[in-house]
């Protein structure tokens, strides 16, 4: 499937950490005219609150359940 075919809010986690990865380099290598680097940061900040939406999901689900001494169900947060 192409970039093209795929939103940035459709990308997994992993999509989108590869594609924000890829302007990443392609900015410090700064042969980019402008235009087309300020359009490559402002995916890349897209990007970055998509990648920080999806780890925070993740860590609210990431929740450890204990059965504490008395039959109660307890739940912690997962060290991450």
């Amino acid at each position: 499937m192409s970039k093209s075919s795929k939103t940035k809010e459709n990308l997994g986690f992993e999509e989108s950490l590869k594609r924000l990865e890829e302007i990443v380099d392609t900015l410090e290598a700064g042969n980019t005219p402008l235009d087309e680097s300020i359009k490559l940061y402002e995916e890349g900040m897209t990007l970055a609150k998509s990648c920080m939406m999806q780890l925070n999901e993740a860590k609210l689900k990431l929740k450890k359940i204990q059965r504490a001494a008395g039959g109660a169900i307890e739940e912690n947060d997962l060290e991450l």
